[in-house]
């Protein structure tokens, strides 16, 4: 089975995760600091954008691969997957600004709101389906017949 909402919005994700790597080498070749953040804020900002995004990916592509899974395409799922996606880059862009900024705070409030809206989306889907099969039922064990 394809799942063209999860694949697209992964394909996304992996190119903004390089994107926001790349964009922490740059300062790291700049400033010649090649571990940690050697105290530069600048640094220390990009990295976090990075570490923020890669704390909240997986999750958001899990959740859209098994509400795709369950349901089928919807637009509302492409939706989704597209407002995480934005979400992530106006927070990698909002970091490089200090103090608090609206693209920052915008990214980092969808995002959550992308998450919290496909965790309750995924747990309707689990708990008002009908199980395949429960682990409380007895098994019938089948035993050999005597020849």
């Amino acid at each position: 089975m394809i799942l063209p909402i999860a694949l697209t919005i992964a394909a996304a994700a992996a190119l903004i995760n390089v994107w926001l790597a790349y964009r922490v080498g740059q300062v790291r070749r700049a400033l010649k600091i090649y571990v940690g953040d050697g105290g530069d804020e600048r640094l220390a900002r990009r990295m976090r954008a990075h570490a923020n995004f890669a704390e909240n990916a997986p999750i958001a592509l899990v959740l859209i691969a098994g509400v795709e899974l369950a349901t089928g395409d919807s637009l509302y799922l492409w939706a989704a997957g597209v407002i995480f996606i934005l979400a992530r880059v106006a927070h990698a862009f909002g970091m490089d600004r200090p103090g608090g900024n609206l693209l920052r705070t915008a990214g980092a409030l969808l995002t959550a709101l992308v998450l919290v809206a496909l965790a309750l989306w995924a747990a309707q889907i689990a708990y008002r389906s009908p199980p395949l099969h429960s682990s409380l039922e007895p098994t019938s064990i089948r035993t050999p017949s005597p020849r």
